[in-house]
């Protein structure tokens, strides 16, 4: 995306976490196909969804799972957990992911129209060794600073 392009706001992935579901600001799928050097070909859904795909996660027992794909590749065919993992139609141990998923909690602060820059009340930061939740962390955001006088 070439600098200075207006970016629609994004459709999260879904993260089910402490029997929550929450909105991830993150993407670990990418990263796969990243490593992999293969990446399916998505049909575009709309522009809230550049990557063609939304995933389903969970945590459980510190471990992140993709659980879940809803898409559909250019070839018209429906993308699938078991399209993108065969042999893996359930559930499929991030293994993959080293990194920091971003959830936001609360009340919207801000809206960005890009991305994933609007502002919640809270994020909270899960950080990731091979699927494997190794830390967390809380931060309370403030409302943008709306004072205009001068």
């Amino acid at each position: 995306m070439a600098i200075g392009t207006i970016m629609t706001a994004q459709v999260s992935e879904t993260l089910w976490y402490e029997g929550k579901e929450h909105g991830m600001c993150s993407e670990p799928l990418n990263v796969y196909f990243d490593l992999t050097g293969e990446r399916p070909k998505f049909a575009e859904m709309d522009t809230s969804c550049w990557r063609g795909y939304v995933g389903e996660w969970e945590i459980r027992d510190d471990r992140l799972y993709l659980i879940g794909l809803e898409g559909r590749l250019v070839d018209g065919e429906e993308a699938t957990l078991e399209s993108i993992f065969p042999g893996f139609p359930d559930r499929v141990l991030a293994h993959w992911y080293s990194g920091t998923v971003r959830v936001p909690e609360g009340e919207l602060l801000d809206y960005v129209h890009g991305g994933y820059l609007s502002t919640y009340e809270r994020d909270v930061f899960l950080t990731f060794e091979k699927g494997v939740l190794v830390g967390t962390e809380t931060r309370k955001n403030n409302p943008p600073d709306t004072d205009m006088s001068f």
